[in-house]
């Protein structure tokens, strides 16, 4: 019999999957892998990589199998767990002067005031840590089970000015655990939540400065505006950027994307789009963007967009039928939606777009992305409008994988309210064209 502590509820056996094969079904629970244990997720993806594993699987009813498995190097067995981590979440134990949940209204649902700092979420889904929630174990873990990248959330490095801004006395020794990744060849990525008068200057050139030491394992750092909301009473007073500052931002960017350029042969720092925006400067060219690999952090968004729309417009046929839609959209991005609508009606002109920017009332004006707008703004600004056929929404606008708005109104309550069908656009310029063109 098992005297594992670690017992890990399957929730769910993919089709077609070795685990499916082997008779492996939802509700049962693994205990080990070649007899080891499986302490968390960490241990599941370097124990699975095996081309010979033997699994320990509980049945329901308490029945023990032993499975002999066989397969590629690295093939996953098709297995997903009720508990994603298989552990439980690490919370943040940091107080950042500029943290966003702390920026949220009371009364929304429990999961949205969750502060997580799990580097085991940083390489699932890419979430940024700060390291002051890692422990040395954790840290050779993911030497030795080469789980990369890592995103890591730097904001400055001066030790005792990240002491301050994270509200933790440990936060400037927390960077020494750079080294060890970096001399474990790692690959990381990293960002600077840039707050004025407080990180940018003379620190945002220290800051940079002293990441360039850990290129090539570090390969991008994105730097981008801290994001204010209207409930900030009792929190630190911090003030939003202008036109002038963003400029200067910008500045210091793409001076030091040079200098690393030449050096490096990559561009290393950038600047996210909503920088762009208040400098009412133009997004860079692709190249500047060494592959997109800050997306997530709103850094290329803008021009890849561009980009995909140019491209499907270039492939479109044209053609004289008549057609009227609406899309909603975040007030950053409105210009750049309304020129691609604007542009695809000389190929269409009996199609006509209605093009809404929708200002954040719930969290605040200074929010201008898409993805924090919520079903009542939504409702509430484009009541009494020409909407046409369909609604388009774009997907960052919902709960991942469902149809439910941040404050917790569903798609089909807005088709309600505003007597219309509501379609959910993915993000890509190529999707806008066929939802825009979809009969």
């Amino acid at each position: 019999m098992s005297v594992n502590k670690h017992e890990h509820v399957i929730k769910n056996v993919l089709p077609d999957s070795i685990a499916e094969e082997m008779g492996i079904e939802p509700g049962d629970k693994l205990i080990s892998i070649n007899d080891s244990e499986v302490g968390d997720v960490f241990d599941y993806h370097f124990l699975v990589n095996d081309e010979d594993l033997v699994l320990l699987i509980k049945k329901p009813d308490g029945e023990e199998w032993e499975l002999e498995i066989e397969k590629d190097f690295e093939e996953d067995l098709g297995i997903e767990f009720e508990q994603g981590l298989m552990d439980e979440y690490r919370s943040c134990k940091n107080k950042c002067i500029f943290c966003f949940i702390d920026q949220m209204p009371r009364g929304m649902r429990e999961t949205l005031y969750f502060k997580d700092d799990d580097s085991r979420l940083s390489f699932l889904q890419g979430n940024y840590v700060t390291l002051t929630n890692m422990s040395d174990h954790d840290i050779s873990r993911i030497v030795n089970y080469r789980l990369e990248p890592i995103n890591i959330s730097f904001h400055t490095m001066n030790p005792q000015l990240r002491c301050r801004m994270l509200h933790n006395r440990f936060a400037g020794e927390a960077l020494k655990k750079v080294d060890r990744l970096y001399e474990g060849g790692i690959l990381m990525n990293g960002q600077i939540v840039l707050c004025k008068g407080v990180n940018d200057g003379e620190e945002l050139e220290r800051s940079i400065r002293e990441l360039t030491k850990y290129i090539p394992c570090l390969q991008s750092v994105s730097v981008v505006p801290v994001g204010l909301t209207r409930y900030r009473e009792g929190l630190y007073p911090l003030e939003p950027f202008r036109k002038e500052d963003a400029r200067q931002v910008l500045e210091t960017i793409h001076l030091w994307q040079d200098r690393i350029y030449k050096e490096h042969g990559i561009h290393f720092i950038h600047g996210g789009d909503e920088w762009y925006i208040l400098a009412g400067e133009e997004v860079p060219e692709q190249e500047r963007y060494d592959g997109y690999l800050q997306l997530e952090n709103g850094v290329g968004m803008l021009r890849l967009l561009e980009d995909e729309f140019q491209q499907a417009y270039e492939e479109a046929k044209g053609d004289g039928r008549e057609r009227e839609v609406s899309v909603a959209t975040g007030v950053l991005a409105y210009p750049y939606i309304r020129k691609m609508a604007e542009k695809l009606r000389s190929k269409y002109p009996k199609t006509k777009i209605h093009i809404y920017p929708i200002q954040n009332d719930f969290f605040g004006k200074m929010i201008t992305v898409s993805g924090l707008i919520t079903g009542r703004d939504l409702i509430a600004q484009l009541r009494g409008r020409e909407l046409g056929e369909r609604l388009l929404l774009p997907c960052n606008m919902f709960r991942s994988g469902e149809e439910v708005f941040l404050d917790d109104v569903t798609l089909s309550e807005v088709e309600e309210a505003l007597q219309v069908r509501a379609d959910i656009v993915k993000s890509s310029g190529q999707d806008f064209v066929e939802a825009v063109l979809r009969v």
